[in-house]
């Protein structure tokens, strides 16, 4: 029988894997308590190479990214929806941001992202985004 990845070992549903990235410390807080209160597994990450660390050693379901990591003119969080895409092509990728022009929103759907939520953005809509997103992959 083949193993589907959102049951574990012992019939319950496997709880699924989110990581969230973001330099606002307030954002990964109430993301990671959210979610986990959801049922999902929150990692965080504060930096591009935080995620890199955590990307390395886990397959995520879901990958949430902040456009802007380092400043005012950062784009890392287009960056990281491709190494995520190019890594794990099966990993749903959301980019949150308050700078979507239509050429960072072009740039984005170019790197593959799943889905794109302008802050601020309700936790609910982050919600329904990511069930959005995670039932198309069953």
């Amino acid at each position: 029988m083949k193993k589907d990845a959102s049951w574990n070992g012992d019939g319950a549903p496997a709880r699924r894997s989110i990581l969230v990235i973001d330099n606002e410390r307030t954002i990964l807080f109430s993301l990671r308590r959210y979610l986990g209160l959801q049922g999902f597994a929150v990692d965080c990450a504060t930096s591009w190479e935080e995620a890199e660390e955590l990307l390395a050693d886990r397959h995520y379901d879901v990958v949430i990214t902040d456009l802007r990591l380092s400043g005012s003119d950062g784009v890392e969080g287009i960056d990281i929806i491709g190494y995520v895409g190019d890594r794990s092509p099966t990993t749903k990728t959301v980019l949150l941001t308050a700078y979507g022009t239509p050429a960072i929103l072009d740039r984005a759907h170019a790197r593959g992202v799943s889905a794109i939520l302008a802050k601020p953005v309700s936790l609910d809509a982050v919600l329904q985004t990511l069930n959005s997103l995670l039932r198309v992959n069953e």
